[in-house]
């Protein structure tokens, strides 16, 4: 199924281009997420007129992007969780409880499916953390995971 992109999308395609993919991809994600439109003849001609906005708007989206990444950049967030004697923990780290972390401490909201661990956190220690602030825009953060008791 041929789509026209509204928004840079990493892996897939740019502002403006037609590209073909799987039916129920277009229809359940990028259309029903405004992310793209079928591309019929009037939609192209709709999508050369209003690219020049949707470049500003992606223009802006980047640079807000950039500067939470300029505020992320080479910090260490701590996680208190509770855990055995041999250090694994009762349960996991998620995304949601990193997103709410960064929302504390460095006051910037990012959506948990923007998170990802490198390895999934179980246990106490150091873990690198790649978060997707733009489809060209990413940044590692450290999550370090230490014990609830021993926490100051």
């Amino acid at each position: 199924m041929k789509v026209i992109l509204l928004e840079n999308i990493r892996k897939i395609g740019s502002i403006g281009e037609i590209i073909d993919v799987k039916r129920g991809f277009a229809r359940n994600f990028l259309i029903s997420k405004k992310k793209a439109l079928f591309a019929s003849k009037t939609n192209i001609k709709e999508v050369e007129i209003i690219k020049q906005k949707l470049n500003k708007k992606d223009l802006e989206k980047k640079n807000e992007a950039r500067s939470v990444q300029e505020k992320i950049k080479n910090k260490v967030f701590e996680i208190k969780k509770l855990s055995t004697e041999n250090k694994e923990l009762y349960g996991s780290v998620k995304p949601t409880e990193i997103s709410k972390i960064l929302e504390d401490i460095e006051k910037i909201k990012i959506n948990p499916s923007l998170i990802q661990p490198v390895k999934e956190i179980k246990s106490l220690g150091d873990y690198k953390v790649m978060v997707n602030l733009h489809s060209e825009v990413q940044e590692q953060i450290i999550v370090k995971v230490v014990p609830q008791e021993e926490a100051k």
